[in-house]
């Protein structure tokens, strides 16, 4: 079982078994802490803890020698009359999970509106914008949008100007994979729609 826990959370977990009658290491698996078979087991840190049933600790957090922070849960496990037998630590190093929580945190940081100045004339950031939201909103790859998505998108795009841009049909298509027909053909039948929606209005 230690084997089996040892190698289900490797590199980052020591999986370590305990004598409480003897106070000292009796197995360890992947000993990132460097403790050894044999060391005393120092169970007595538990007498500490509040216990999540009568068996179970933790999790609890310790620290190594060298600065990086581990949690750990204890388990006793007990023989047929109730007497403790062994002690089950597994001891999580959790530099790999804090360095990732400070990466994701940094990508959360606000970030500043994109200088307008550098964009004003970029017409393919407003095409991205337009189909990028449309995206998010239906919760659809690209290339999963009906016909009617791909309507209103270019209908958007027709409003916003963009198919006045010299080489915006090429540039739309392989935003909405599509092929350029098929572009041309959507647009006209948007600006149909378009059409008929003013003049009924």
């Amino acid at each position: 079982m230690c084997e089996v826990i040892a190698r289900l959370l490797s590199p980052h977990a020591e999986v370590v078994l305990h004598d409480p009658r003897s106070d000292r290491i009796v197995g360890i698996w992947n000993p990132v802490s460097g403790r050894q078979v044999g060391d005393p087991s120092l169970l007595a840190e538990l007498d500490g803890l509040r216990a999540v049933d009568r068996d179970t600790y933790g999790p609890y957090l310790k620290s190594l020698p060298d600065g990086r922070r581990i949690s750990s849960v204890s388990a006793v496990i007990r023989d047929m009359s109730g007497r403790a037998e062994r002690v089950l630590c597994v001891n999580v190093d959790r530099t790999a999970f804090e360095d990732a929580a400070r990466l994701l945190n940094a990508f959360a940081t606000p970030i500043e509106p994109r200088p307008r100045v550098l964009f004003e004339r970029d017409w393919t950031e407003t095409v991205n914008d337009v189909i990028g939201a449309h995206v998010r909103e239906r919760g659809a790859a690209t290339d999963r949008l009906t016909r009617a998505d791909r309507l209103q998108l270019l209908g958007s795009l027709d409003s916003a100007g963009i198919f006045s841009r010299r080489g915006s049909v090429p540039v739309v298509a392989r935003a909405l994979r599509v092929s350029r027909s098929m572009t041309y053909q959507l647009l006209a039948e948007a600006r149909k729609e378009r059409a008929e929606d003013a003049d009924a209005s």
